[in-house]
C-alpha cells in the first residue's frame, strides 16, 4: 500500500511539472469573450393536416439556418433565407404569390415555426385552408 501511495505522488509531480508550464495564461472569463459577429438565425418549421399544431401531427420537418449562410435541411435555404430577410423576419409579411388559383376547398394545413430569428426567440403558428394556399405563401419559406 505504501508503494502505490508512493507511486501515485510521484505521478502526480511528474504531471505537475511536465503540464504546468504548457497552461500558460488562464483562459479568459466567459463574461470577456468577444460578441459574436451575426446573430443566430437557425429555425425548425413543421408543416401539419389539421385545425391547430395542438391536434395534429407534424408530417414533415425541416432546418432553416440562415447566418452565418443559408443551410440546414430545407430543400431552399437561400431563397428561404432571402424571403425572410425581405420580411425582417415576419412570417405573416411574407408575400404571396398572387397568380396562384388555388381551389375553395377545405382541407387544413398548419404550419409551425420555432427557433431563433436575428438573437430573438421565434413561435409562430398559422392554418391555411389548403396546400395550395400555404404554397402561395412565401413561395420558399414554406415550400418543403
Amino acid at each position: 500500500m505504501r508503494n502505490t501511495a508512493r507511486w501515485a505522488a510521484a505521478l502526480g509531480l511528474t504531471a505537475a511539472a511536465v503540464c504546468g508550464p504548457l497552461a500558460g495564461a488562464a483562459p479568459a472569463a466567459p463574461g470577456n469573450a468577444p460578441a459574436s459577429l451575426y446573430a443566430p438565425s437557425a429555425l425548425v418549421l413543421t408543416v401539419a393536416h389539421g385545425e391547430s399544431a395542438a391536434l395534429a401531427a407534424p408530417e414533415r420537418a425541416v432546418t432553416l439556418v440562415c447566418a452565418p449562410a443559408p443551410s440546414g435541411t430545407h430543400p431552399a435555404a437561400g431563397p428561404a433565407c432571402a424571403e425572410l430577410r425581405a420580411a425582417q423576419g415576419d412570417f405573416d409579411a411574407l408575400a404571396s404569390d398572387d397568380d396562384m388559383l388555388c381551389t375553395r376547398e377545405y382541407d387544413p394545413v398548419v404550419v409551425t415555426v420555432d427557433g431563433v430569428w436575428r438573437g430573438e426567440r421565434v413561435s409562430y403558428e398559422r392554418t391555411f385552408s389548403n396546400e395550395c394556399v400555404k404554397s402561395s405563401l412565401g413561395a420558399s419559406v414554406f415550400a418543403f
